[in-house]
């Protein structure tokens, strides 16, 4: 067993398993974090706009990540902005998707894949400014994620303004199936 230390993030006490490291996507993040702490957002933001070119038009910027938690975080610019100069739902619901999606994608082994299955957005109040993201997956949901064929689960993830205030609660449930040979 490895741990990979990224400084400045909670880690559980669950190691990168064996079964965990096989997945080509963990072991190209375990990489990056290990790369110093100022060049692992541009190579981690770099890497996923390539490989998921949606994120990459945005400008999206992922902050942390690791198999345990993901922070993304979105500028208020004009290229994600709505009618009334605030970041698009639309752009709050992809930042929410890519961090629950990012964590899913880093757990499961490669011969399984990942699906979103539910988005579910409140807008409870007007988002001001820039927009972070944070979601995180418990032990419990990894391991479920490595050991079980198929299944689903709910990725808890928070959305903050620049004022630090949670505009919209967000829902977004995960499935995993083996890959169809």
């Amino acid at each position: 067993y490895e741990m990979v230390p990224v400084t400045g993030v909670q880690t559980c006490a669950l190691p990168i398993c064996p079964m965990a490291a096989a997945n080509k996507l963990a072991s190209i993040v375990a990489k990056i974090n290990q790369l110093p702490e100022f060049a692992r957002p541009k190579a981690l933001s770099l890497f996923f706009g390539k490989a998921v070119p949606f994120t990459g038009t945005t400008g999206i910027r992922i902050e942390a990540l690791d198999q345990e938690r993901c922070v993304i975080s979105l500028k208020n610019k004009r290229r994600v902005q709505n009618h009334i100069k605030g970041v698009h739902a639309v752009a709050s619901l992809l930042l929410a998707e890519s961090a629950t999606g990012f964590l899913v994608g880093l757990n499961v082994p490669d011969d399984k894949v990942p699906v979103i299955k539910t988005a579910h957005a409140e807008y409870t109040r007007r988002a001001k400014g820039d927009m972070k993201v944070e979601a995180y997956l418990t032990a419990e949901q990894r391991e479920r994620m490595l050991t079980e064929d198929k299944g689903e689960t709910s990725v808890p993830v928070t959305i903050h303004d620049s004022e630090g205030q949670q505009p919209i609660e967000i829902e977004m449930i995960w499935a995993w199936t083996p890959k169809r040979r």
